[in-house]
C-alpha cells in the first residue's frame, strides 16, 4: 500500500440509471444507462466517460511530470485522449473494459514524445492499477 497523500471520497445511488457526487459536493452527476448497453441513452453520464476523463487528466499529469524531470516543454495543447469500453467478459462470470489513450502533443518529435508516453505509462497511477492491478478493500457501511 502506497503513502496515500490524498483520498477521493464519492458515492452513487440507482447504479447505472441513479446519480452520484462527490462528498464534498464539487461533483454532482446523473447517471444513464447508454443504448448498446440496453438503456434508455437519457441526458445523464456514464461511468466508462467519467473514468475516460479521469484517465486521461491523469495521464497529462504523469507526462507533464516525466516531461519535467527530462526537461521537456510540453505545450499548452498537449492532449490525452481515452477510450473506454465495456462488454462481457470472454469467461461469462461479469463485465470488463478496455482502454485506449491518444497522446497529441504539437511541436514535440514523435520519437521524443514516444519515449515521454512509455515513461508516463509507468507513472500514471491509473495505468498501473489497470496493469498490476489494485488492492481493493470492500467494507459493509
Amino acid at each position: 500500500m502506497p503513502d496515500v497523500k490524498y483520498t477521493a471520497h464519492g458515492h452513487a445511488t440507482g447504479g447505472r440509471a441513479g446519480s452520484g457526487a462527490t462528498n464534498d459536493g464539487r461533483l454532482a452527476v446523473t447517471l444513464s444507462v447508454p443504448k448498446e448497453l440496453g438503456g434508455d441513452d437519457g441526458p445523464g453520464t456514464n461511468p466508462e466517460q467519467l473514468f475516460s476523463i479521469g484517465y486521461s487528466a491523469c495521464f497529462l499529469g504523469a507526462l507533464k511530470f516525466v516531461a519535467g524531470k527530462e526537461n521537456v516543454k510540453l505545450p499548452e495543447d498537449t492532449k490525452v485522449s481515452a477510450e473506454i469500453g465495456i462488454g462481457p467478459r470472454e469467461d461469462g462470470t461479469g463485465f470488463g473494459i478496455t482502454a485506449a489513450l491518444t497522446v497529441t502533443s504539437p511541436g514535440i518529435a514523435p520519437t521524443v514524445l514516444e519515449e515521454l508516453v512509455q515513461k508516463a505509462n509507468i507513472v500514471c497511477p491509473y495505468s498501473h492499477a489497470l496493469t498490476k492491478g489494485v488492492d481493493v478493500q470492500l467494507k459493509l457501511g
